[in-house]
Order: C-alpha cells, then sequence, then structure tokens
C-alpha cells in the first residue's frame, strides 16, 4: 500500500509539472495560433511597401500634403530596386483590404462551431490551416489581377482562418478548472508572437527582396506545419496514445464535475435571455474593435506618423507583441494563482482582468495623437497598450468556459461572429477617417475606440458572471 501510495502522489505530481501532456498540446496550438496569426498580420506590414504613396492624397486632403520623406523615398527606392509592384490604392480601398479577411468569416462560425461540438474541432482546424496556407501563397499573383481579385481571395481565406477560433474548445475535456487561465493564454500567446515573427520579419523582407517574399515564406511554412498537426492533436485525453494514467486520471477526475455534452440541442431561448452571455459578447466586440484597428494599422501608423522606413517600421511594430505575447502568459499564471489561492473569486479574477485590459489600452490610445512628436514615448504607449490588453485573455475572452462548458463550441461560434463582424467593420471606419481628415483622423479613430470599448466594459462588468448557467446545466432542450 505504501509503495501505490508513493507512486499515485510521483503521477500526480508529474501530472501538474509543465512537461505533461496537456502542456505539450498547449505548444502545439500555440504554433498553430501563431502560423495563423503569420497569415494573418502578413498583409498589415506587407501594404505601407504596395501602396504608393505618392498618390495616396486625395484633393479634399491636398492642403495637408508634405514633400515626400527620406522613409517614403527609400520605400519606394527599394521596390524598384527588387521590382516589386505597387498599387495606387486610396486609404478607403486600404481599409477594406485589411478589413476583407472578417468579411466573410462572420458567417460560418456559428455552423463550424455547431459541427465542431458534434465531431470535434481537431480535423476543422487542420484543414483550416493547410487551406489557408496555400491561399497565402497565392496572395501576390491576385494582387496583380486587382484589388477586387485580392479582396474576394481574403474573404475566402478568413473563412478557412475561422476553425482555428474553436481550439478553446479542445480545452473542455484537456484543462483541469484551475489550470484553465494558464493552458488558454499559453496556447492563445502564439497569436502575439505569430505577429511580432511576422512584422519583424517583413520589414526586413520588404526593404530587401520585396514584400510578395513575406506571403511566399509564411504560407509555405504553413503549408508544412499544418501536417504535424494531425498526429499531434487529439481531442479528448482518453484518445491520446502516450498520456500517462495519472495525468489521464488527474484530468479526468478534475472535470468530473463539469457538466459537458456534445448534444444536438441546445437551449437557445435561454441563451437569447442570458445577460452575462450577452455581456460576454458586448466585452468580445467592443475589445476586438480596438484591437483589430492596432493590428491592422501599427505598421501603417509608425510608417505614416512617425516617418520610419519599411525595415524600422516593421521592427517597431513587432516589439509590442512581443510583450503582450509574455504578458499574456504572464496574466493568466497569475490569474491561476490567484484561484488556486483562493485570494480572489473567480468572477472577481475575470472582471478585474478585464478592466485593467481595457482601461489603460484605453486611455493609452486616446494619448497617441499628442505624444507623437516623441518617437520614445509613442512606442512605450504602443508597447504598454499590448501588456495590458493581453489581460483580458485571463478575463473576458475565458468566460465563456466558466458560464456553460456544455455548449462552448456553438458559443464560442457566437464570440467568432462578434470577433468577425468588429473585425470587418473598425478597419473599414478607420480607412474612411484617414481618407476625409488625414490631420485628426487618428485622433478621432482612438476617440471613437476608446468609447466602444470602455461601454463594452462596463456592461460586462454589471451584468457579467463566473458560474455556470441553470441553462447549461439543465437537460430541457430547444431543438434547433
Amino acid at each position: 500500500m505504501p509503495v501505490n501510495k508513493i507512486t499515485q502522489e510521483n503521477e500526480i505530481h508529474v501530472a501538474n509539472c509543465f512537461c505533461s501532456v496537456r502542456h505539450g498540446l498547449a505548444f502545439t496550438l500555440y504554433i498553430c495560433n501563431f502560423l495563423i496569426y503569420t497569415q494573418k498580420m502578413s498583409m498589415s506590414i506587407a501594404i505601407p511597401a504596395m501602396v504608393n504613396n505618392t498618390v495616396l492624397s486625395s484633393p479634399a486632403n491636398a492642403s495637408t500634403e508634405r514633400p515626400p520623406t527620406d522613409s517614403q523615398d527609400n520605400q519606394n527606392e527599394t521596390s524598384k530596386e527588387f521590382k516589386a509592384p505597387m498599387y495606387d490604392w486610396s486609404p478607403e480601398i486600404q481599409g477594406i483590404i485589411l478589413s476583407s479577411l472578417n468579411y466573410g468569416s462572420f458567417l460560418a462560425p456559428i455552423p463550424i462551431g455547431y459541427v465542431a461540438g458534434i465531431f470535434g474541432a481537431k480535423y476543422l482546424v487542420g484543414v483550416g490551416l493547410f487551406i489557408s496556407s496555400v491561399l497565402t501563397l497565392f496572395i501576390p499573383l491576385v494582387t496583380d489581377a486587382g484589388a477586387t481579385f485580392l479582396i474576394v481571395l481574403q474573404i475566402v481565406q478568413g473563412i478557412f482562418q475561422v476553425p482555428r477560433g474553436f481550439l478553446y474548445s479542445i480545452w473542455v475535456k484537456w484543462a483541469p478548472p484551475q489550470e484553465r487561465s494558464q493552458l488558454i493564454s499559453i496556447a492563445m500567446s502564439g497569436s502575439v508572437l505569430g505577429s511580432f515573427i511576422i512584422l519583424l520579419v517583413g520589414g526586413f523582407l520588404c526593404q530587401t527582396v520585396g514584400w510578395p517574399y513575406i506571403f511566399y515564406i509564411f504560407g509555405g511554412i504553413g503549408c508544412a506545419c499544418s501536417f504535424l498537426w494531425f498526429p499531434l492533436v487529439y481531442d479528448d485525453p482518453a484518445n491520446h496514445p502516450f498520456i500517462s494514467t495519472g495525468e489521464r486520471e488527474y484530468i479526468v477526475c478534475s472535470l468530473a464535475q463539469q457538466d459537458y455534452s456534445s448534444d444536438l440541442s441546445l437551449p437557445i431561448k435561454a441563451m437569447i435571455k442570458s445577460l452575462p452571455l450577452w455581456s460576454i459578447l458586448v466585452s468580445y466586440f467592443s475589445e476586438f474593435w480596438l484591437f483589430n484597428i492596432f493590428v491592422a494599422y501599427i505598421p501603417t501608423y509608425i510608417n505614416s506618423v512617425l516617418q520610419v522606413n519599411l525595415r524600422d517600421s516593421g521592427i517597431l511594430s513587432a516589439l509590442p507583441f512581443l510583450v503582450g505575447s509574455i504578458c499574456m502568459i504572464l496574466g493568466g499564471l497569475l490569474a491561476d494563482f490567484l484561484l488556486s489561492r483562493k485570494i480572489l473569486r473567480l468572477v472577481t479574477i475575470r472582471k478585474l482582468f478585464t478592466a485593467m485590459g481595457v482601461i489603460f489600452p484605453s486611455v493609452l490610445c486616446v494619448s497617441l495623437p499628442w505624444v507623437s512628436s516623441s518617437h520614445i514615448t509613442t512606442m512605450a504607449f504602443l508597447v504598454l497598450f499590448t501588456a495590458f490588453s493581453s489581460l483580458s485573455e485571463a478575463g473576458s475572452f475565458v468566460n465563456i468556459l466558466d458560464i456553460a462548458p456544455r455548449y462552448v463550441t456553438f458559443l464560442r461560434g457566437l464570440l467568432q461572429v462578434s470577433y468577425h463582424i468588429s473585425g470587418a467593420i473598425s478597419p473599414t471606419v478607420t480607412g474612411i477617417f484617414l481618407s476625409q481628415d488625414s490631420e485628426f483622423g487618428w485622433r478621432n479613430i482612438f476617440l471613437l475606440s476608446a468609447a466602444i470599448n470602455t461601454s463594452g466594459l462596463v456592461f460586462y462588468l454589471i451584468f457579467g458572471q463566473a458560474e455556470v448557467q441553470e441553462w447549461a446545466k439543465e437537460q430541457t432542450i430547444t431543438h434547433l
């Protein structure tokens, strides 16, 4: 008996360490998020090199035109030297292109989430990653055919990137409640690091060999890595061939109280009436409104406002995402520490981290136009923006697993709809603002975004909860 007891204690110790299978799964999902975001962000860093800056200003803005800067001259010379094509796209067209990944995507999450709830997310995500990578390779070719063809391709690509949002559903059967924030934060931080790498490398590629190589290199890497996805990822620890008995039992026992089911029916009426669910949806929309602008336009902002060349723009744009990736993991660890030590209640942790992830970034972005004359201060604000924004990953972003683990795949689809609607509108609106008022456009964008962000936070703080909802416990069904 003593020997068995010691063996069991050792297995539990191994199950809790960072070399466990579930942490290996978190790293695999980290790589997937990394790859998808290098593809999502490729256009953001490439578009300053793709656009002929000498014809951007519309007649309405002619009075605000300035002589070409050194950075613009270097950009044009680089593009000519390496024969990378340039296009006469207005700010409105640029905004549409940067938003187009989300135009068709908001229609796909609900059916994809429903299917993922039945069959699991593994194959949907793997196939989506591969097709998205292939489409990335064709972007330079399609762009030569015209902006319309590029927009259509990006709409299709965005639809195939939608399954990535359902990686959360894997954690329903893999993440013990006390480790949920930590594991999800590790996995999701790959998206931030992916943004860092693509901006860092992309700026260098634009300045040296031309912007098309951004799409060739990262599309190729995505194709190669997508084949590793299928043998490494399993939807359920019970089916994993390499997991130890101790870790499997630890996960199963810790999730024994979770009321999860892949039932084909959903309590639709109860969901519609659920204010805690609506608070998460509203928070998701408002937070990603500002973040989508940041992701889409940070290279353009640094290149145009700070007047730096493409290579330096990429380096400076990448720095905030590196810090954000680290802070996202640390935020998840801190949230789990506060919960495991019972320092704060779960609902308090969710609201605290959401508040920090909204209030500070909103204040920082509103302040940006007033510090644009100082490169150091501007970069410090941008770094702090991503550092605080990343804390929301341990707040409202993971809250859906708290209130309705049974229906997480379907509800994750609703969150994706909210995210893609926000992503489709905000960069487009930004392009319109910049076209209408080149001098005060950024200020107006940041003020509007901060107002939307803060409004969503207030709604979440009032109605957000962290307990499993009654409609997620009961077996009363409303058939679709």
